[in-house]
């Protein structure tokens, strides 16, 4: 069995997620820290897109280094800070991730650990 994804009838999906991933055993799982929109230069990318745009950048790289991309993603939580970067994350998320969607939580947040970022993306992985 590969990853079981959980959306009963009785629960009603407002969006591309699943409410419920289940691994199988022995599958290999990867926890990644919060992706944010800074380089590998060390540079703060500038508006919530090219943010939401350079944590995925990021986010691939860290999944490429254990033999993964974004189809082994079962659980991922994002941070905003303004309700209104909630449809430009959500169009960036789209071109990259493809059904079926990991179970996923979306939060507004009053900041993160530098001001001027704007997104930061978690998640695990497992494969």
């Amino acid at each position: 069995m590969a990853v079981k994804y959980h959306n009963p009838p009785s629960v009603k999906l407002v969006g591309n997620y699943s409410h419920g991933a289940e691994l199988a055993p022995g599958m290999r799982t990867l926890y990644l820290a919060g992706q944010v929109g800074v380089d590998s230069k060390g540079k703060l990318q500038s508006g919530i897109e090219k943010q939401c745009e350079q944590a995925w950048k990021n986010i691939a790289a860290i999944l490429r280094s254990a033999a993964m991309d974004y189809s082994n993603i079962v659980k991922l939580t994002t941070f905003l800070t303004d309700p209104r970067f909630i449809l430009p994350n959500r169009a960036v998320r789209e071109k990259l991730l493809k059904p079926p969607y990991p179970a996923s939580t979306l939060l507004i947040v009053n900041g993160l650990a530098d001001p001027h970022m704007l997104v930061e993306i978690e998640l695990v992985a497992a494969k």
